[in-house]
């Protein structure tokens, strides 16, 4: 086949969107498929673009096995909501010239997008119309119902009603519409999409890469931690995530000296979460690893954080998780029971209820406490990514429905003619 990807988001940025549009381009193009990505300019998730991607309105690339464009794009320092929007905005404009050009001279089977970012989905439909090619709309999270419920974009009011009515038109005119849990995928058929459009495409765990580490962690003396536990939250630091709560555990448990917080990433919250710890001394911080080194990074946990905002739950399943699992240690979640996080974390770790602090604190330190138990936890946590995230086999599976996708349109056509 020959798949136009259109995302926001690719290589070399490390955490996110990023990770899985990018193994999935290389993957498709592995398997002897031709594979063409239109890009923003890397930035993510520090809201910056490094100097080697500065200056010039587009730049082409081939990127292992990959036709990769990157396109000039608006990155504020600050993404707050009406910003964000701009940001998105800015991408669709940029995308819309190259992808356009690139559905008319390769003429793909399938273009293929992913949301983040959804205002700029419409770019893609109409570059399939334009050279008849099939359509798929990914959905990573939904934008619209998250920036509601984080409040970067009010309830109600026209705007919302007007990103409403956007969300469902830009859902409704692809031929497929995939996301990463059954919650999310029943959210997507909830919205108007017929049931049979709807695909279940997961992200994956690098579970050949990821594996348990038998001994210490080298990230343990690299950072001078003495205490014989870490309880370790790694990833984009964003606002209205809910992370403060990583904060708020530390200080509930600085009575103890068994246990150092990490808290490992960059983003727009960071600083803010710094300032609430400074008086602490059981909490670090330290910038993103490189990928290499992930493997040590998640190792070096005892036990894996991963708090969620209860408004948020079924617009997004953290991308972080599948990792966390595949480490072969537990995870301290919050969620509500009835949701897809829930649902997914259960019997491989602990769930408390959403900004509770003192639950939240209470689990970690029942699992330090617990030996038998946080054993027992993160193998079925292995073995849970060994059954829901493999790689080759998501991948595969998505294959097979590209192709059927694209052998329905030769179908059609031939009955037409």
């Amino acid at each position: 086949m020959k798949i136009l990807i259109l995302g926001l988001n690719y290589a070399p940025e490390m955490v996110g969107i990023a990770v899985y549009t990018t193994g999935l381009a290389e993957a498709l193009s592995l398997r002897g498929h031709e594979v063409h990505v239109v890009a923003g300019k890397p930035y993510y998730p520090d809201w910056v673009v490094p100097g080697a991607y500065k200056g010039g309105w587009k730049r082409r690339t081939l990127e292992n096995g990959v036709d990769v464009t990157r396109v000039a794009h608006y990155v504020p320092s600050d993404p707050t909501g009406a910003r964000r929007i701009a940001h998105h905005a800015s991408f669709a404009l940029s995308s819309l010239p190259s992808t356009l050009s690139r559905a008319v001279r390769l003429r793909p089977d399938v273009v293929f997008t992913i949301a983040p970012s959804l205002i700029a989905a419409p770019v893609a439909r109409v570059a399939a119309a334009a050279c008849g090619a099939r359509s798929w709309l990914h959905i990573q999270d939904f934008e619209v119902e998250a920036a509601m419920a984080t409040g970067f974009l009010g309830g109600s009011g026209l705007g919302a009603s007007v990103a409403r009515l956007f969300e469902r038109a830009v859902l409704n005119s692809f031929d497929c519409v995939s996301s990463i849990s059954p919650a999310m995928c029943r959210k997507v058929v909830e919205k108007g999409v017929a049931p049979e459009c709807v695909v279940e495409f997961r992200n994956w765990a690098d579970i050949d890469r990821i594996v348990p580490l038998n001994g210490p962690s080298p990230y343990r003396d690299a950072w001078g931690i003495k205490t014989p536990h870490v309880a370790l939250y790694s990833g984009n630091i964003a606002n209205k995530q809910g992370i403060e709560i990583v904060v708020d555990a530390a200080r509930r448990l600085a009575h103890r000296d068994d246990v150092t917080f990490v808290v490992c990433g960059n983003g727009p919250n960071r600083a803010n979460l710094e300032h609430l710890g400074a008086e602490l001394e059981n909490i670090v911080f330290h910038d993103l690893q490189p990928t290499e080194r992930l493997n040590d990074l998640l190792g070096l946990a005892t036990v894996h954080l991963l708090p969620q905002l209860g408004t948020a739950a079924d617009l997004v399943l953290p991308s972080k998780l599948t990792n966390m699992l595949a480490s072969g240690r537990p995870v301290v979640v919050t969620a509500h029971e009835g949701t897809g996080l829930y649902g997914e974390v259960e019997g491989c770790g602990v769930i408390v209820p959403p900004e509770d602090g003192s639950a939240f604190a209470e689990a970690i330190a029942t699992l330090i406490d617990d030996k038998g138990s946080r054993i027992a936890l993160g193998a079925a946590a292995r073995l849970r990514a060994q059954e829901r995230w493999q790689y080759a086999q998501i991948v595969s599976r998505l294959e097979a429905q590209l192709e059927q996708l694209t052998s329905r349109e030769t179908v059609l056509s031939a009955h037409q003619a």
